[in-house]
């Protein structure tokens, strides 16, 4: 909560009040407005009847207080096994909200309980629980989710029975309001089925980058103030509908954009030498960390040298229309630096490219180059000089907009593209800059260094999110990953 930029008076449980919320159930039983009931589970649902049909009282129901008052009292001793009554309210058995239907409100449960352990062999249902809680703790608006809706009858119902007796407030008075939950598509946000996905092993624990919680999303590079901007850009709703995880996306770009140094890197390393660059030769190139639009100065030195590493995307020798990269015997701009001319590709056994061998210009050095304009403008790090490191390139968790609908288990339905881990090598300077640091490496994506697994001596970088969205791109164009 505090790193999402929040704080909080203290932590509370329902367990704090155990005893008080035991005082309001034997007020309720006083005056006649709850009963022991000794009805099975099955039994209890039968009685309630259906939704066009009235349930019909439990057998027990008319109890007298005394008698109801020394079954409660001696289920809260741990005189009866599990199962073997319930606290219900007397509300009505006939309401069309089957909710009303004398819910229970205290089970005999003998289990250890996390805080309190063994003092307790009867609980509190959640319906009973929430109410008495919030109004303990002053509560003015308790924010639920659309599915409590029907609850609601039960809090107020409550509230208004109890207010001013066994220690709670007359007013003001506590008042539930829901809304609808997030639906963010290709994700889910079940906690049973994220549990699944980490006891299955489809992602490698709670802070695993693809995971839609705090920790996976801080683990990731996300910053608190994209996720509050997220927020703030998808409002609150109250009805059930889902949210494109490109208003996510764009939310973290637009915050990374102000905070992340650009700086060179290579994903998919080819190798490419100078043949008119000397042997030996490192020139120390200025290059700037902002664009022009970003309101920021700073700059560093990048070595420049014979043997450099492009993007292997960055070369085609049979480039289609529009391909504005690397060509044998065309031109490009190295980022910060000169313009080459590719005269040569020197390839494997099976005809892939392995080194390019290039001219360059020693003119063009912050100059356009005298036999014209050139339109493609390509990254590289010095091969002797760049920093390894792992990269993990970080996607969408499921390959469908809704994992949860359609036949077969929604597991079926992942990316096993979530997660490329590739080799990559980034500029120098990253070796000097503090840990905490985001960074864009250019026409690449926004990245930062893994908070568990990134060394100094073995640096892993995690892709925090795509410079755009690429994978509506891959959409419109039928590969679906």
């Amino acid at each position: 909560m505090q790193w999402l930029g929040f704080e909080w008076a203290r932590e509370r449980y329902a367990s704090d009040y155990f005893d008080r919320l035991v005082d309001c159930a034997v007020q309720l039983i006083r005056e006649g407005k709850a009963y022991v009931d000794s009805l099975s589970d099955e039994e209890i649902s039968a009685y309630r009847g259906t939704v066009t049909e009235p349930g019909k009282p439990s057998p027990y129901r008319d109890r007298t207080v005394q008698e109801n008052l020394d079954l409660f009292e001696r289920m809260r001793k741990g005189e009866f096994p599990n199962g073997a009554h319930v606290l219900r309210a007397k509300i009505g058995l006939s309401s069309p909200n089957m909710k009303l239907r004398d819910p229970v409100l205290y089970r005999i449960v003998h289990a250890s309980h996390y805080r309190t352990n063994d003092a307790w062999r009867i609980y509190p249902l959640y319906d009973f629980a929430h109410p008495l809680s919030d109004a303990i703790e002053g509560i003015s608006h308790s924010i639920c989710t659309l599915e409590f809706e029907n609850n609601r009858a039960i809090y107020d119902w409550l509230l208004e029975n109890l207010r001013g007796k066994c220690g709670l407030p007359a007013s003001p008075r506590p008042y539930q309001y829901e809304f609808a939950r997030l639906n963010l598509d290709y994700t889910i946000l079940s906690k049973r089925k994220l549990i699944e996905l980490v006891e299955a092993g489809h992602v490698n624990g709670w802070d695993d980058p693809r995971m839609p919680t705090i920790s996976g999303l801080r683990r990731r590079g996300v910053t608190p103030e994209a996720i509050r901007e997220f927020v703030n850009r998808i409002g609150v709703a109250k009805a059930n509908s889902r949210v494109d995880l490109g208003i996510f996306e764009a939310a973290v770009r637009d915050d990374l954009n102000y905070r992340a140094l650009r700086v060179l890197a290579v994903l998919r390393p080819l190798k490419l030498v100078l043949t008119d660059f000397p042997e030996g030769k490192v020139e120390e190139l200025t290059a700037p960390y902002w664009p022009h639009d970003v309101p920021k100065e700073g700059s560093r030195t990048v070595p420049f040298s014979r043997t450099l590493y492009i993007e292997r995307e960055d070369f085609m020798e049979h480039p289609p229309k529009g391909f504005y990269r690397l060509t044998p015997g065309g031109r490009v701009r190295l980022r910060h630096a000169y313009v080459i001319r590719c005269d040569e590709v020197v390839k494997d056994a099976t005809g892939t490219p392995v080194e390019l061998r290039c001219t360059h210009d020693p003119a063009t050095l912050g100059h356009p180059p005298a036999e014209g304009p050139v339109k493609g403008t390509i990254h590289w790090v010095s091969a002797p000089h760049a920093a390894t490191a792992e990269m993990r390139l970080y996607d969408r968790l499921f390959s469908v907009a809704d994992p949860e609908a359609g036949e077969g288990d929604f597991t079926d339905r992942l990316n096993p593209e979530s997660l490329t881990v590739v080799e990559g090598y980034a500029e120098p300077s990253v070796l000097r800059d503090p840990p905490e640091l985001r960074y864009q490496f250019e026409r690449l994506g926004y990245f930062w260094r893994d908070p568990v697994d990134s060394r100094p001596e073995r640096l892993v970088f995690n892709r925090i999110v795509s410079l755009r969205d690429s994978w509506t791109r891959r959409q419109l164009a039928g590969r679906t990953s």
